[in-house]
């Protein structure tokens, strides 16, 4: 019997899940120390069992797969919205008397999953000018603050442009029923 999509890993992936987190945990361990030493390795080792014991996290599945074409795709546009936006607000900072109008939009998500909910809202408040205020789990909206907003056209846009961010994640490590979703969505919302 198969476990459904987007349930727990169970058995050998919860294990191969948690060897992949104790790895990720002890290499962290080693860069934060600067030294790949026998010491900081074993250290690392220590305190990653202790993390994975202690303090669990609930299980998340990943149910796609990773595609390089648009992983790069993503990590281009990614990198251009950083410098755009960058720009843009230090635009904003210099600008004498300019009073920047923000405000807070609900986004609803096309795909659910904690992962995907988390890669989102991770992306959108790496981008300057954006912050994620709060975020649903139960019905997969994501609250985030706009910088510099002038009307409904502006947030219309910050709200396709943090769609796109989805779409492009998605189709990166998503699922091929999660890529087939956010490009019907897609073509059904326009560009």
């Amino acid at each position: 019997m198969t476990p459904a999509p987007g349930a727990p890993p169970r058995g050998r992936g919860r294990r191969r899940d948690q060897l992949i987190a104790f790895g990720w945990l002890v290499l962290v361990w080693s860069l934060l120390w600067g030294d790949f030493s026998w010491g900081n390795l074993v250290g690392g080792a220590l305190v990653a069992g202790a993390v994975l014991l202690f303090f669990p996290l609930p299980p998340v599945s990943f149910g796609g797969r990773l595609r390089p074409g648009p992983l790069l795709v993503f990590a281009l546009r990614f990198v251009g919205e950083l410098v755009s936006a960058s720009a843009h607000v230090a635009r904003v900072a210099v600008q004498p008397g300019y009073r920047p109008r923000g405000a807070i939009i609900a986004v609803r998500l096309r795909i659910r999953t904690d992962l995907n909910l988390a890669l989102t809202a991770e992306a959108i408040s790496l981008v300057p000018g954006t912050l994620i205020v709060e975020v649903d789990r139960d019905v997969g909206v994501l609250y985030v603050h706009v910088f510099d907003t002038h009307g409904p056209q502006d947030l219309r846009a910050s709200r396709q442009r943090i769609l796109a961010v989805e779409r492009r994640l998605v189709r990166a490590v998503g699922s091929v029923a999660e890529v087939r979703r956010v490009s019907a969505d897609s073509v059904e919302r326009g560009p």
